[in-house]
């Protein structure tokens, strides 16, 4: 037991140590940046003097204007090499993810969905038509042809052989030819 205190007691020792010289690396760090901060302001930004004329203000300001939109242009073709670059990874890590093949299909969902909620999640908020597929289908209208009606006043073929079948559909049909 004293050798399993004493382990314990070191691993807890050694664990604060770690602790408080990270501690010291990160003041370390946050120091060596502060001073690198005020070096590149030192450097890059000299201390402003505002001139006493309104002449020599409104060149100030002219001149602070340029270099305002020079920064702005430097930062937007930044953004923009890092979105091509970044869709260029995109592009390549599914090339790479492609020739591995080891990709599972992820198991899809039935969603019942009618056309309006379907044209709302693909079109968004821009859709506003009411889509009702049953008022679109074309109106048919049955004519009555010819051969129709003549089906209709024979009437039903069962209904004749079912009288002429038998002795007494003979015996109309023996009455009937004299």
């Amino acid at each position: 037991q004293k050798k399993r205190r004493a382990a314990t007691a070191r691993r807890q020792h050694l664990k604060s140590a770690m602790l408080q010289l990270a501690v010291s690396e990160i003041e370390k760090e946050a120091a060596a940046k502060e001073v690198e901060k005020q070096n590149y302001l030192a450097e890059h930004c000299p201390p402003l003097s505002l001139p006493g004329s309104m002449q020599e203000l409104q060149e100030l300001c002219k001149k602070l204007h340029a270099k305002i939109e020079a920064v702005d242009e430097e930062r937007y073709d930044t953004e923009v090499k890092l979105q091509k670059t970044n869709k260029e990874l995109e592009d390549l890590s599914q090339k790479l993810f492609d020739l591995r093949g080891k990709f599972k299909r992820p198991p899809l969902r039935r969603v019942r969905m009618s056309a309006d909620a379907m044209l709302r999640a693909l079109l968004g908020s821009k859709h506003k038509v009411c889509m009702d597929l049953r008022a679109n289908l074309k109106q048919v209208k049955k004519e009555d042809t010819e051969k129709e009606k003549d089906l209709r006043d024979v009437g039903d073929w069962r209904k004749n052989i079912e009288e002429k079948s038998g002795m007494e559909g003979r015996k109309k049909m023996f009455e009937a030819g004299e």
